[in-house]
């Protein structure tokens, strides 16, 4: 038998299921806004080229947290929850400073404020924390 097999997980519920997807949808949009910002560096007519292309790879690299974080959750691993969680706290004052810039950034910077807090909300909840192995189980 491996160790693997004698592992006691309790699985994923409901729970995991949304904040994987909620993760998932915000890494993927991290790693389309990388791609596009390097493809405007390439092709694109930026004011500095070099920086748009830097720009886009460092969003490229930051989107691989959330769908690190996406992926665990969705396998219910104990070390997704920290990374989730740092994301969406990260995630908060970036939108809050996208609704102060006003115009499409307002309807942006609420939608990535609700995906954070429904996230977080997701997260801190008994039931996730247990099917992550992190709280004991009911009656113990």
């Amino acid at each position: 038998m491996s160790g693997k097999e004698n592992t006691v997980r309790p699985g994923r519920t409901s729970r995991l299921v949304a904040a994987a997807a909620v993760a998932a949808v915000e890494g993927a949009a991290l790693a389309a806004w990388g791609i596009a910002m390097l493809v405007l560096g390439l092709v694109g007519n930026p004011d500095s080229p070099r920086q748009a292309e830097a720009g886009g790879l460092t969003v490229l690299a930051l989107a691989a947290m959330p769908l690190a974080a996406a992926y665990g959750l969705w396998h219910a691993r104990r070390w997704s929850r920290g990374p989730a969680l740092i994301i969406q706290l990260v995630a908060l004052p970036v939108a809050w400073t996208m609704v102060q810039n006003g115009g499409v950034m307002i309807a942006a910077g609420a939608a990535l404020g609700a995906a954070a807090i429904a996230e977080l909300v997701l997260l801190v909840h008994p039931a996730a924390t247990e099917a992550l192995g992190i709280a004991p189980a009911a009656g113990d």
